[in-house]
Order: C-alpha cells, then structure tokens, then sequence
C-alpha cells in the first residue's frame, strides 16, 4: 500500500522575514489567487473592517503584527498547499523556529528598500542548519528601493549561496514598469491597485523588445543591461543544488498590489519539494536505534510542533498542530501519544484557514492537522498509531527574563493556575513554581511575550494579574 500519488501532490512550506516585510500581506495574496479566500483583508489600519486571515487574535488586530504562527491549507492546480505564517518578531522566534522543523521550504521576504535585516539573519541560519530550500521573494518594488544587482549581492553574502533570478524589475518607486519572467520570457506590465487578478495584467513577449523599447524607454534599457549582468553572473538554475539548500530562485514583485505573487505560487508547485524523509529514533530493547521515516510508508506517524490553548473562546479548547510525517489520516484512527503510551482520542480533528476550520476526511505525509484535545499532549511528543518513534529536533530555548506574577483578586487562584498550566504547555511562555509558597514565576525570550501572556490571561481566563521585576538573571 503507497500514498506516493497523493504525498508528492503535497507542498508544506513556511513565510520568513524580518517585521514589516509584508509576510502577512504576502500570505493573503496566495490565499486569495488559490481561490481560498474572496477578498484580501488588510494587515494596517486599525480602523479597516478587514484583517489579515491569519491575524485571528484579538492582539494581533490590535497591534497589526503577528503573535502566533497560523497554519493555511490551500488547493491551486491540482496541488494541496500546506502554508505557516510566521511571527516575524524576534520576541517570538522560539515559535517561528518550532516552525521551521514542520515544513519542507521556506519562502524568505525581503524588503528591497532594507535588503536583509537582523530577524532575517537568525531565520536563515536556521533553515542553514537544516538544509531547508529557500525561495526568495525581494517585495515593494513599487516604492523607491535599492538596485536589484545590489540587493541580490546583498542576499547572496547573507545566504552564503548564489541567487538565480527568476523574474526581473523594469524600473521601481513611481517609474516602475513591471518584470520580466525569464521562465517564460515575457514583460507583465505593472499597475497598481489591490484588488486586480492576475489575468488583469497584459503581457508582452520579448521578442516584441522595439514595443517595449519605445513603451519604457530609459528605464526598459537599465533593465536589459542589468538583467544581462546578473544572469552572466549567477550560474543556471539547477534544481538538485535548490533542493540541497544550495541555490535560491529570486522573483520581485509588490505583494500588496497583487503583483508578482502569481510567478510565486507557481515556483511552490514547480519547484518546491513535496514532503521528505524525516529521521526519528526507534526504541529497541529500550535502546534508541536511528530509523529514517518515508513519507509513502503505510504506517501513521506525526510530530506535534505547536499548542494553541483556546482557538475558540467558547469552549476552552486545546488544539495540537501536528506534522504529519508518513501514513494517511482516517477518522476515528486508533492513535497513541509515545511519550507517556497513552491513548489519544481527539474530539474532532481539522484542518485550517487560520481560525475557520474544516473536519478531516483523509490527510496524508505533509499536511498539518489539528487535534483537539483537553490535555495530555505537549510540544515535541510524537503521536503513531502503533510504532515505538521518537521524532528528534524540536528546539527549546533557556528564558533569558523572568517576571512575578501577582493576582490582584485572590479569589481566581484557580483561574490562575489553569491558564499559566496551558500557555506553559503551548511554549508561550515558561512556568516556575517555588518549592515553598510564593509568587510564581515566568521565564521568556522576549519582552513581548508577557505582554501577550498578561493580555490573554485577562481575556481567555479572566485573570486579572500584575507583572513584576524580580532578581533571577537565569535557570538552570
């Protein structure tokens, strides 16, 4: 019995960037040309009736940035596209990071008027050290940028691999003209406005270069003489070196005007790797032996990567994300958490659009699916229907700040210790608890992540806690 048909129709990548790169914005253009989504919400104004699909919690809409990591499953042709957008905050790495273990690429935005920032850097030494693929999206053009040649140096120093471009800018800021596709060679022309299709955008070939020569003039010549220079230097697109993490496509566009992101879903169908083996520790006589698991092997096997405690208000809920790894998904499965051998009985299973969610039928090597659950279930457990597996590389990290809490009713103790127990099991945040009576303590990464916690504690369990400093540096 093999899912081979069905696992190689399978594309599970992640969105990178540094904030601000227009992740969010880029994630709702592909929703919207694969057909899951009718309107694009908007990622800025407060004020906008609209939000971003994947910023489904209250503070995300608040703030306009991304908290939690939301998971996307789309159809586009014939195709089943697995996407995570990303936190791009560097206070929520640790989650980001979990991330990057679930996915098979990545598709990395950059800014082309900031080239690669900080957040960028740590997300590409983690796809580094996993040999995750890498497709590059250089976004904004539309704006007054830097030179394509420069930022293309700029990413090939940064990546420590050579660029390939794919499409390329005729112009930019108010003088920008559109790409040229080297796939396909021909000129789309640009123009603005968010709510075009991609079929709305004329083409012109190249071999018609007098028609654009007279349409673009000066800028049409830059183009050309630059383009020549940057495919003379890169070396021909190999797709065994992409795949090895050796080599990175680059495509320009402006994800907000819905330009350039149709040559980007199809690289992910064309290009993109379909699920891949992944290695796990099989206990023999109680001894780990290194076994690699094939996503066309008949068996059911997943790695839990992320808890997300109450997705919906009403009913308390926990949902564990998990990446499935090998076999095929089939309601009412006999299923077992390996780490304490017990029975794992979800109440519904789902797959998602953010936070709309739709009941499994059948999910196979690839997908990411949600259980939910009241418990018993922790990051990095690995979940079977049988087999004795233990999936490996899950990252955690040491807190490097630590705050008191302290409850101002005393009355909602209870209250208390139930919400840190589930943010603690969802690695929002770390929990310690004194020997002796005493305040509790948090650990966190990052600044922003108490603020996050005391926010949800307040709306999910209506706790209503103050945060103090205190005198750990560390735990050890």
């Amino acid at each position: 019995m093999t899912y081979a048909h069905e696992t190689r129709r399978r594309r599970t990548f992640a969105i990178i960037s540094h904030p601000d790169a227009g992740k969010t914005t880029l994630t709702e253009k592909l929703l919207l040309f694969s057909g899951a989504i009718q309107i694009a919400g908007s990622v800025k104004a407060r004020k906008a009736s609209r939000h971003a699909t994947s910023d489904w919690m209250e503070i995300e809409k608040q703030r306009g940035i991304s908290v939690a990591s939301s998971v996307m499953q789309m159809l586009y042709r014939d195709h089943v596209i697995n996407l995570l957008d990303t936190p791009g905050h560097k206070d929520f790495s640790e989650d980001t990071y979990r991330v990057l273990t679930a996915v098979d690429s990545a598709l990395m935005v950059i800014d082309a008027a900031n080239g690669v920032e900080a957040q960028t850097r740590r997300l590409i030494e983690v796809c580094r050290q996993r040999d995750t693929p890498i497709i590059t999206f250089v976004n904004k053009m539309d704006r007054e940028v830097r030179d394509p040649l420069d930022i293309l140096d700029e990413v090939e120093r940064e990546l420590g691999m050579p660029c390939v471009p794919m499409t390329w800018p005729v112009g930019q800021g108010k003088r920008f003209g559109g790409i040229i596709n080297l796939r396909t060679q021909a000129m789309t022309v640009f123009e603005s406005g968010s709510e075009r299709r991609p079929q709305d955008f004329e083409t012109i070939a190249l071999s018609e270069s007098g028609r654009l020569a007279e349409r673009f003039g000066a800028e049409w010549e830059t183009a050309m003489e630059s383009m020549e220079l940057a495919t003379g230097a890169s070396p021909a697109f190999d797709h065994e070196a992409f795949l090895a993490g050796k080599q990175t496509p680059v495509f320009f566009g402006s994800g907000v005007n819905n330009f350039g992101v149709m040559e980007v879903l199809d690289a992910l169908v064309d290009l993109a790797p379909a699920p891949r083996p992944r290695k796990s520790a099989l206990m023999v006589n109680k001894a780990p032996v290194e076994k690699t698991i094939e996503p066309d092997d008949a068996a059911f096997s997943g790695v839990v990567f992320k808890v997300q405690a109450n997705m919906d208000a009403n009913h308390r809920d926990r949902i564990a994300f998990v990446r499935m790894a090998s076999g095929k998904y089939t309601p009412g499965m006999k299923l077992k958490v390996q780490r304490t051998g017990k029975e794992l009985r979800p109440t519904s299973v789902v797959t998602f659009l953010s936070q709309r969610r739709e009941a499994v039928d059948e999910a196979y090597a690839g997908d990411i699916i949600g259980f939910t659950t009241h418990g018993g279930v922790q990051l990095g457990d690995t979940i079977t229907d049988g087999a004795n597996l233990q999936f490996t590389g899950l990252p955690f990290f040491a807190p490097e700040l630590f705050m008191t809490v302290i409850l101002k009713n005393p009355l909602r103790t209870k209250q208390l210790q139930q919400g840190l127990e589930q943010l603690g099991e969802e690695g929002a945040i770390q929990v310690f608890r004194p020997e002796v009576g005493g305040p509790m303590l948090l650990g966190a990464v990052g600044q922003l992540q108490f603020e996050v916690v005391q926010h949800r504690l307040k709306t999910e369990y209506d706790c209503d806690v103050r945060l103090e400093s205190c005198q750990y540096t560390g735990a050890r």
